[in-house]
Order: C-alpha cells, then sequence, then structure tokens
C-alpha cells in the first residue's frame, strides 16, 4: 500500500545517499534532488517531481518486487513472457494503423491540393476589365491579340515619381520575375521592366485568413513562377521603403497575377551574376561564398539573355545614340542619307580582305565600305551624304577590337579649297555625339559605368590634330621604335594615345598625313611629298575609331594610282569612268560604330558593344 510505497521510496533515498556507486548504472537517480518531502500518515507518500518519479520507477520496482514472484515455473514465466509479447505486438500494431490511416489522409490531402492546383492550370482567358477572371492568378491561353481589354498597364519606371502612379492607386503592371522570396505566409517578387531593365520594383502578397485555401494556393503559384517569365500583376501601389529596388518608396500590393510567357526553372546563367562588375568578383574571391564570373561565350551564346543585363541593355542604346546623335549633326550640316549596294562586283576597293561569293556564275564579294559609291554619290552632285549600314571585313583577327562585320559611319563631302575642311567637320561631328551623349543620355551611361567603370571622354574645344612625322618624333623621343614610313602598331598607338592626353589633356585627336604605302589607291598624295598623303585617322583612348582621307578625283591619277598598287583596272572601270563627267574635289571618312562604342564606355572588349557580333570563330 502507500506505506510499503513510502519506505521503498526512503529506501531509495538512503541507497543514494550511502551507496551511490551501487546505483551508478542509472545516470538519471543521481541527478534526484538532494531534498525529499515526506508526508506522513494514512497514505504516506514521498513527493518528487513527475521527472524524477519516471526516472525512479524502475528501482522501485526492482526494490519493491515480490520475492516470491521470481520462483514461478518455467511455464508460468514462459506464458508470462508470451502475454508481454503478445502485448507488445498488439500496441506495435495498432501504433503502425494509426500510422498509415494518418499517411492516407495526408496522402488524400496532398491529391486534392493537387488536383485544385491542376484545375487551375487551365488558361486564363482575359477578355475585358468589366468582367474579369473568376480566378486571380494562373497562365494566360497564348496570346494571338484576339482583342483589347481595356487594360493600361503603367510603367514601372513612373511608379512612386513625381508625375507618375503614386501610393494608392491600383494598377497594372507587366515585367520579368527577377526574383522570388517565399517566407511563410507571405511572397516578395520583384518585377523588372522589360524595356528598361534598370527598373525594378518590389510586388507582395500575404495569406489571407478570410480565404485561407485560396491564398494559399495563390502563395504556392507565386512561389512556383520561375525567373525571367514576364506576368501581368494588378495590385495596389502603397507607400514602403525598398533599398534592393530602383522604385524604393513604393511597392505593389498583388491583387491579381498571370503569366505571360513562362522561362524554364534552369537557366543558362543568372542575371544577377551576368550583372556583377569584375571589381565585385575579385573582391569576393576571398570570401567564403565568392561570386563566380559569366564568361563572355556563355554570354554570346544566349546573347537574348545577356541583352537583359541592364548594362548590356544600356549599351545597345548608347549606341543607338550615336547613331541619332551622328544624323543630327550632318542633318544640320545640309547632309542627306543615302544607301548603298553590298553587293559588288569584283572585290571590293580592289583588296583581298573580303567574303566572296557567286553572283549569277559571276564572282562578287560583300562590301568592305561604301567607299567607290558615296564617291560616285559626289560625282552625281549631291554634294554631302552619310551612310548607316553594314561592313564586311574577312579578316582573321581574333583580337578584343576586330570584327568580321560591324556597322560603319560613312560620310563624304565636296570640298572648296583644303581637306582641312573635313578634319574640323569630324571635330564638330564627335563634339555633338560625347556632349549629347553626357547631357542627354546620362542615365544609359550611369547604368553602364555601375558595371563596367570608366571616366567620360576628355576632348579639347578646338581640334587637336597632329601630324604623322610629330607623332613619330614623340614616339622615339619616349624611347619606341616607330619607322617614319611604316603603318603604327596597336601598342604604339596604345602608347602615342598615352602621350597625346599627358601633353594635350585629352582622349580625343586626329593624326593627319598617313604615309601613302599604307593608305588606298584613291587616296589623294600630298602636294609638298608624295611619299605621305591627305589622310588622316581619328583616335579614341589610344585607338584608331576613323579612318578618312581627300579622295583622288583626277581620272587620270587615279588610274595612275591604280597600277601603282599593282591592281587591275577592269573590276575598276565603272567606277574610275564616273570622275571622267567631272567631279568636285571631295573628302570623307569611314567610321566604326561598335568601335566608338567600346571605346567611349571603356569596355574591354569590341564583342560588347555588337549586338550578335560577327568574328572569325562565330557567325
Amino acid at each position: 500500500g502507500a506505506e510499503m510505497q513510502a519506505r521503498t521510496w526512503i529506501a531509495v533515498a538512503m541507497a543514494m545517499q550511502t551507496a551511490r556507486p551501487t546505483l551508478a548504472f542509472l545516470p538519471a537517480v543521481t541527478r534526484m534532488p538532494r531534498h525529499l518531502s515526506l508526508i506522513t500518515g494514512r497514505s504516506s507518500t514521498l513527493l518528487l517531481s513527475s521527472r524524477h518519479q519516471r526516472r525512479l520507477n524502475p528501482v522501485v520496482r526492482m526494490m519493491s518486487s515480490d520475492p516470491v514472484a521470481s520462483d514461478k515455473s518455467e511455464e508460468e514465466k514462459q506464458k508470462i513472457k508470451e502475454e508481454r509479447e503478445a502485448r507488445k505486438a498488439a500496441k506495435e500494431a495498432e501504433k503502425q494503423l494509426k500510422k498509415a490511416k494518418k499517411q492516407a489522409e495526408e496522402a488524400a490531402l496532398a491529391a486534392a491540393e493537387e488536383e485544385a492546383m491542376e484545375a487551375l492550370k487551365t488558361p486564363i482567358v482575359y477578355t475585358s476589365v468589366q468582367q474579369e477572371p473568376e480566378r486571380m492568378f494562373g497562365q494566360y491561353e497564348v496570346m494571338r491579340s484576339r482583342g483589347e481589354t481595356g487594360r493600361t498597364f503603367a510603367k514601372i519606371a513612373t511608379l512612386g515619381e513625381e508625375g507618375g502612379v503614386r501610393a494608392g492607386e491600383t494598377v497594372w503592371l507587366r515585367g520579368r520575375v527577377s526574383a522570388i522570396r517565399g517566407k511563410g505566409s507571405s511572397c516578395f517578387l520583384v518585377l523588372r521592366a522589360i524595356d528598361s531593365p534598370s527598373r525594378t520594383v518590389q510586388a507582395c502578397y500575404f495569406k489571407s485568413k478570410e480565404d485561407a485555401e485560396g491564398s494559399k494556393r495563390f502563395l504556392r503559384f507565386l512561389n512556383d513562377l520561375t525567373l525571367e517569365s514576364i506576368v501581368d500583376v494588378k495590385g495596389l501601389v502603397a507607400a514602403a521603403e525598398v533599398k534592393s529596388c530602383s522604385q524604393g518608396s513604393v511597392e505593389v500590393q498583388i491583387e491579381r497575377c498571370y503569366v505571360l510567357s513562362k522561362a524554364p526553372a534552369i537557366l543558362p546563367f543568372l542575371m544577377e551574376d551576368a550583372a556583377r562588375s569584375e571589381e565585385e568578383i575579385a573582391a569576393s574571391q576571398g570570401s567564403e561564398k565568392p561570386f563566380s564570373p559569366v564568361y563572355q561565350e556563355a554570354r554570346l551564346d544566349n546573347r537574348w539573355l545577356d541583352l537583359r543585363v541592364p548594362a548590356n541593355h544600356a549599351i545597345m542604346r548608347v549606341q543607338s545614340a550615336i547613331c541619332q546623335l551622328f544624323r543630327e549633326a550632318l542633318y544640320a550640316e545640309n547632309f542627306i542619307e543615302i544607301h548603298t549596294p553590298k553587293l559588288i562586283s569584283g572585290e571590293s576597293e580592289g583588296g583581298a580582305e573580303v567574303f566572296r561569293t557567286d553572283y549569277f556564275g559571276r564572282s562578287a564579294c560583300l562590301a568592305q565600305s561604301p567607299q567607290l559609291y558615296k564617291q560616285m554619290a559626289i560625282s552625281g552632285d549631291l554634294g554631302r551624304v552619310f551612310e548607316i549600314g553594314p561592313v564586311f571585313r574577312a579578316e582573321k583577327s581574333n583580337t578584343r577590337r576586330h570584327l568580321c562585320e560591324f556597322t560603319g559611319l560613312d560620310l563624304e563631302m565636296a570640298i572648296e579649297e583644303h581637306y582641312n575642311e573635313t578634319l574640323l567637320l569630324l571635330h564638330s561631328l564627335f563634339k555633338h555625339i560625347f556632349l549629347g551623349l553626357e547631357s542627354r543620355f546620362s542615365s544609359e551611361l550611369s547604368v553602364v559605368r555601375s558595371q563596367y567603370k570608366s571616366l567620360p571622354v576628355q576632348f579639347t574645344e578646338e581640334p587637336c590634330i597632329l601630324h604623322w612625322e610629330e607623332a613619330i618624333q614623340m614616339l622615339r623621343d619616349a624611347g619606341e621604335e616607330a619607322e617614319l614610313l611604316e603603318d603604327l602598331s596597336s601598342s604604339l598607338e596604345l602608347k602615342l594615345g598615352e602621350l597625346v592626353k599627358n601633353k594635350f589633356d585629352t582622349d580625343f585627336f586626329i593624326l593627319d598625313r598617313f604615309p601613302a604605302a599604307v593608305r588606298p589607291f584613291y587616296t589623294m598624295p600630298c602636294p609638298d611629298d608624295e611619299r605621305f598623303t591627305n589622310s588622316y585617322d581619328v583616335f579614341l583612348r589610344g585607338q584608331e575609331i576613323c579612318s578618312g582621307a581627300q579622295r583622288v578625283h583626277d581620272p587620270a591619277l587615279l588610274i595612275s594610282q591604280v597600277e601603282k598598287k599593282g591592281m587591275p583596272l577592269e573590276p575598276l572601270q565603272a567606277y574610275v569612268t564616273s570622275f571622267q563627267h567631272g567631279v568636285s574635289p571631295h573628302a570623307g571618312a569611314g567610321i566604326g560604330l561598335e568601335r566608338v562604342v567600346f571605346l567611349y564606355l571603356g569596355l574591354d572588349n569590341v564583342r560588347k558593344a555588337s549586338m550578335f557580333p560577327r568574328d572569325p570563330s562565330r557567325c
């Protein structure tokens, strides 16, 4: 009874006090409190915490067991053992049954959830703002221009901006999913503007108590979105501080979300990785989680993805801006835009580095430049002409500044007395481009420079024109070996750019009077020394971006020049004939668009300045 139980507990306590080593095999006992409260009386019991009682129960049972019980027969012992095992088996069976039942219930719930989510995969047909779909999320049917819905999509760049969409307004947005962050009962998306990837906004969704199941499925849908998918989001613009997005003063609280175009779960590379600067990558190399670079080949193999990187997108906009500014400057000088053939018979300009093709059984090639035709335009009294078009060079150059196809910005103009008229125009043209970029396209430049570090181009107010002989002397004075009548190597060009920068404080200059040996047959020789020519190159940051000259407009001199170069006259007969009917003296230049972009922005490779670059290994 109770007295026996009390005596037993006291015996245990005494054993702990006097014979602790004998209970060393019971670690739970050694943790029993030292103070024991004994309540004596009719129902005397020892008060211990339930935790210590559980630990002492085996000892109590051992010490209070009836010694006679051990005198059972083998049959009785076997029977007791079998009963114990039967009870144990029954208990285990009951446990397994409960477990199986629970698993079945969970599986049924999961199946029901999957069935519900599968039903939600039926394409959404959005027909009108007056009758919006019942479902708040899902995948659109393929857009086939079924009809206008009456929706007006706000630009992400206008959210929270002065004069744009303010907090409290409900808007429709279309953007790419740039980031997804699920946190229990909430989900946060970063939406990136499609037409301006540097513009981002946070969109958020929170589980609703009123519609627990529906909002749970909405959350799952949002968390299952894939990066780079295009989505339409309807939501309330709310004030918020979001430092990670360009639209940092607001967020969009999602009410509806529909997928317009789904991207795969695995991408060739992540935009986040491709948008890091070389400085960031280098600085991370000593850390626990260094950043991995996205190499040029991977970028070019997936160029459509690479162009979504804000800096690369901005480079294309800068390229477009240069063409715009080029046109503006020349239209202001009474130039007209022309379009010349790119398939020509024989060899372009008589050069060997051309792409040849069959033209209905005759030999033809892709034009190295519009040179011959823009000169014919001057003969046709068009006066001042320019062209923006493709140029092809079959040069097996795998350098960082050469392409086999690029965009040429070409101009040609009749001159009155001296080809310096063209040099002055070129300086004015580039000055207009440089100033225009910094003043009118500063946001694009800022985005590019955030990843590809560079300083604005420095240039002089008046033209910085360096004569060939002067340039050679500067190089020699600096300890370089430079030949007077040979072309400059790339390393000498860079050195000359460095010397000019130090002397004249400019990144932009014109090198005049090139040797005749390194210029084409149509280049006018210098009147004072025929070893040199009335030709010039324009340099930016120590590299050539433009080449030009006064052209030979006299037919007899032109034929003589062709013969001196050892070239056949027949393929050039139409060109020569065009000067036999009287032509104005003229000069011009050819500018490489991609090279201007590449050098102005301080990029490490001209391929970054070309949308889909063509080089000896990529076509």
